[in-house]
């Protein structure tokens, strides 16, 4: 049977295409963000993104790191999109590939913004958010009819005014689970509002680190034993932490499913 493909737009110079790199893992690209990659002159690219994937690209193309990790020196937002500015007016077809979807926790609303201010068009590429596939791959579902019916995304990282931590407290206060995206730095802090908020010490939980990666490891824990847990076992970034009964659902699940990928 013949291998029928969609028809790809065109990526006309100028253009700035903001693109989801999902998770990690190559085979996870959507059909066109691959054709974008194969296709753009420029590539501005996170921290996040695997090298697998910038191996897919054209080979006319330049790559622009912009990643950006707490703690460590960053590429400031307004340089990154400055860039996207400059390169779209020298003509350039200019794809910013970022990590996971670039509208949740990805910076992307900011990028489109400035492109419109600056009178630039631009294409979203939508992308499997971090977050709900590393649940996945890991066998936590993200909601089933007798834990959830619904779930939090939430980021980890502080806001400038200090206001984090109260809203924390007040997302635990919601009875769902939340999954933690970024939440490295902050986890102490994290897991403590989360406790104050109302969710009991034994809330299941599981850490996942480098999801889809080579480097992913996976630790079932509990709300509070969940930073000790991740402390011995040496966990970094990127991770996430899913918080709540689906947390617990992983060994139902495992026994059966074949791994990844």
């Amino acid at each position: 049977m013949e291998l029928r493909l969609p028809d790809f737009p065109d990526f006309p110079p100028g253009e700035v295409w903001l693109a989801g790199a999902g998770p990690g893992d190559p085979g996870l690209l959507t059909l066109y963000a691959l054709h974008a990659l194969q296709t753009a002159d420029d590539i501005v690219h996170d921290a996040l993104v695997d090298p697998r994937i910038l191996e897919l690209a054209g080979p006319q193309a330049k790559l622009f790191f912009a990643g950006k990790r707490g703690g460590k020196p960053s590429a400031q937002q307004a340089d990154i999109n400055d860039l996207l500015i400059e390169r779209a007016r020298m003509q350039r077809r200019v794809l910013r590939l970022k990590g996971g979807d670039p509208f949740v926790f990805g910076r992307g609303g900011e990028e489109v913004l400035a492109l419109v201010r600056a009178g630039l068009r631009f294409r979203i590429i939508p992308g499997i958010t971090s977050g709900l596939a590393a649940a996945a791959l890991a066998g936590i579902p993200a909601t089933t009819r007798d834990t959830n019916h619904a779930i939090i995304l939430m980021a980890g990282s502080r806001a400038a005014d200090g206001s984090s931590v109260a809203e924390w407290e007040k997302l635990a206060r919601v009875g769902q689970p939340i999954i933690v995206y970024m939440p490295m730095a902050n986890l102490v802090d994290i897991m403590s509002a989360f406790e104050r908020g109302g969710m009991a010490h034994d809330t299941p939980a599981v850490v996942i680190s480098a999801s889809t990666t080579p480097e992913e490891r996976v630790i079932e824990t509990t709300l509070g034993t969940a930073v000790a847990d991740a402390a011995r076992e040496g966990i970094g970034s990127p991770a996430i932490v899913i918080v709540g009964a689906i947390a617990s659902m992983r060994q139902q699940l495992l026994a059966n499913m074949v791994g990844w990928p």
